[in-house]
């Protein structure tokens, strides 16, 4: 299997370039729209676990818009093959404590790169 494909790699580092622009600006229809549509695609957050696309879908459209500001740290995206990709990242929030966790499965499919497992968590400061 080959790791990191330059063109694979540019590829998924766009599609996770917008979903985190997205995510900061509360853009629900892009973000549903990187989300796999199956009811097999998984998102565990701080408070919540979410069980196929309708279930992340609806999470969504009922999230606040305040506060979504973020600074990454320590990305680290990974290609296997063409088709698959995993995006770790760190992240803090102005005003909050500890830090965020954040971790994608991303799937190729034929429109595009979607998130087909997700997690979000908070260490303790």
């Amino acid at each position: 299997m080959e790791i990191n494909l330059p063109d694979v790699k540019a590829e998924v580092e766009a599609a996770f370039a917008r979903y985190e622009t997205a995510l900061v600006t509360n853009d629900v229809a892009v973000l549903d729209e990187l989300f796999w549509e199956s009811p097999h695609t998984i998102r565990y957050g701080a408070g919540e676990n979410l069980y196929g696309y309708e279930e992340i879908r609806a999470f969504r459209a009922g999230r606040s818009s305040k506060n979504l500001d973020r600074t990454l740290h320590r990305t680290v995206i990974t290609t296997y093959g063409r088709d698959m990709a995993t995006a770790m990242t760190l992240f803090e929030r102005q005003g909050a404590s500890g830090t965020g966790r954040q971790s994608q499965t991303w799937m190729r499919t034929p429109s595009g790169w979607k998130v087909v497992a997700a997690h979000v968590s908070v260490m303790a400061g």
